[in-house]
């Protein structure tokens, strides 16, 4: 059992080395172009107009990862038992709604060359939510809290070094705002779940 967690940790820690690497060294991406198009500028609000290739690329990676968060939470829902665990979920679930829905408003208004930025190096194909989701939904029910914990801390941690990494390479000052909200809620959520019996911070 430890050797799979080992083996668990180190695949999560290569994901999440992958995608910082891509956050910090893409800055530059797309020539300038993720910014917004001269008439998409000036009817754009000063923030989108400012939204660069980086900045687009940290919100697709952000929407993809949430919309992957709220698939995790809403099948613990359903499953989990402890009503600590059940609260955390729920609140994690209204606030990624509001961030989602946020990031995708953001996203739509960097306009189309940052949005196409942002499609080359998505990094949906870096992530284990489907594998974690397959694990929650066919865990046994005696095991389907521990098993949130584990999958739901593993996806967490990952939000917050990408958040983290936004945070040095961003240039968009709301965008960075939003980095330092994720990358310090996320972190508190796994330190709560590490008290509440998932893995350690």
């Amino acid at each position: 059992m430890r050797n799979k967690h080992s083996f668990r940790e180190s695949a999560t820690e290569v994901g999440v080395a992958v995608l910082v690497v891509l956050v910090l060294g893409l800055g530059g991406c797309g020539g300038g172009g993720g910014s917004a198009g001269a008439g998409e500028g000036r009817s754009a609000s000063a923030g989108a107009a400012a939204t660069s290739g980086i900045d687009a690329l940290f919100l697709a990676m952000m929407v993809a990862h949430t919309a992957q968060t709220l698939e995790i939470v809403g099948v613990g829902l359903d499953r989990v038992t402890d009503p600590q665990i059940r609260t955390l979920i729920a609140a994690i679930r209204a606030t990624e709604t509001d961030e989602l829905a946020t990031m995708r408003r953001w996203l739509s208004e960097a306009g189309p060359s940052a949005v196409a930025a942002a499609a080359r190096h998505d990094h949906t194909g870096h992530s284990w939510a489907a594998a974690g989701l397959a694990r929650l939904r066919a865990a046994p029910a005696a095991d389907v809290d521990a098993v949130l914990l584990d999958v739901l801390t593993d996806h967490q941690r990952t939000a917050a070094a990408l958040a983290h990494a936004q945070v040095t390479a961003g240039t968009s000052e709301r965008i960075r705002d939003l980095a330092i909200r994720i990358d310090r809620s996320r972190t508190a959520e796994v330190a709560l779940m590490a008290k509440l019996g998932g893995p350690p911070p």
